[in-house]
């Protein structure tokens, strides 16, 4: 991975012990299912998972996307760099990348025990695309995707474990 430049990270509460969350975040598709679906800042397009034998659930393993975002065919291969139950898992880019806002990037989360849950914190550290319009449409746009991803993971997951009113 060429030299980290940017960074987001983001934190909430989450009602349920340190092992729910961790257990519920370590399927790699509950973690991208925001682009699983279409919407705007996919730009209409989605992306689908391939998992290797590991399911992305140990180091080493390995995960692909691939798909289509602003009609252009986009592919990401990924592997699990750490992971420690039920404090933290960290995923980055591997080989050559078929992105269009960002180039590599380093994703995972960290989760502690607190009087009122658990915090869970979530994190891209990521490199601009290579070349004059990928670099341009990067500095643009990637700060709101980086945004966007780390936000969803960590909402998500608090949504998932908000208790819901009955009907």
């Amino acid at each position: 991975m060429q030299e980290i430049r940017h960074r987001f990270d983001y934190s909430a509460v989450i009602s349920a012990t340190p092992q729910e969350v961790f257990n519920y975040l370590d399927d790699p598709r509950r973690i991208g299912a925001h682009m699983s679906e279409g919407s705007l800042m996919m730009l209409g397009g989605t992306m689908q998972y391939r998992l290797d034998e590991g399911r992305g659930k140990e180091v080493g393993s390995v995960i692909r996307l691939s798909g289509r975002m602003m009609g252009l065919a986009v592919h990401v291969e990924e592997v699990i760099t750490e992971r420690v139950p039920p404090a933290r898992k960290i995923w980055e880019t591997v080989g050559a990348q078929r992105m269009i806002i960002i180039q590599d990037y380093r994703l995972g989360f960290e989760i502690a025990s607190t009087a009122s849950g658990t915090e869970l914190r979530g994190f891209i550290d990521y490199t601009l695309p290579r070349g004059v319009v990928g670099r341009l449409l990067g500095s643009l746009a990637g700060p709101f995707y980086a945004r966007w991803c780390v936000q969803r993971m960590v909402e998500g997951t608090r949504h998932n474990f908000t208790p819901r009113p009955p009907k």
